[in-house]
């Protein structure tokens, strides 16, 4: 099935006065998602894939040994990624509720040894790539990172909550300060209530 471009899910400065300025929405998803959607629809026409879903092309075309994935993988992954991303932050939903509260101290002591180790998680991505809060396939919660646009999908596990480190996605607000950024998102941007939908 060919990729669509998702309407953002609040206007593109709703999240301005919380450190995600219109600007940027205007670059990240205008642009930036926009390519991956079209690039995603040229290279599936004529071939297996274009039938398929977008899971189904990710878990389909990912290759574990692979230094680089190839170009049908980057651009159904980085869709779909930024399509849970839109999301997984808003202008209301920044209280967690009880039960994703529940399973986060239970999995890693407290919230904010969680938010530490993701915050971690994301600033030690070398280069481009993604940090995640993931339910693993024991039905536990863990904290993992990805390169590039490789997601929770090529693994078997639900992705709960997800933050994009390429520059793109915060450079604009916080230049160079992805710690800043990240620390920002979890806690202003996040909607608790769409993670929690997740579990």
């Amino acid at each position: 099935m060919s990729f669509d471009l998702p309407d953002l899910p609040y206007a593109h400065d709703a999240l301005a006065d919380l450190g995600m300025s219109a600007e940027t929405f205007e670059y990240h998803h205008d642009i930036h998602h926009k390519a991956y959607v079209d690039n995603g629809n040229k290279l599936i026409a004529g071939t297996e894939w274009e039938s398929r879903s977008v899971e189904e092309i990710i878990k389909g075309t990912y290759d574990a040994g692979a230094v680089a994935q190839n170009g049908i993988f980057n651009n159904a992954s980085q869709h779909w990624n930024h399509t849970q991303f839109w999301e997984m932050m808003g202008p209301g939903g920044n209280t967690m509720p009880g039960e994703l509260e529940k399973a986060i101290i239970d999995s890693f002591g407290s919230v904010d040894e969680f938010k530490s180790q993701f915050s971690a998680a994301g600033a030690g991505q070398f280069g481009s790539g993604w940090a995640w809060l993931v339910k693993d396939t024991d039905g536990g919660l863990k904290v993992t990172k990805t390169e590039n646009g490789v997601n929770p999908l090529c693994f078997g596990q639900t992705a709960l909550l997800g933050c994009d480190v390429w520059e793109h996605s915060y450079y604009i607000d916080f230049r160079n300060k992805r710690p800043a950024y990240l620390s920002n998102f979890l806690d202003k941007l996040v909607n608790w209530e769409n993670v929690a939908s997740r579990l």
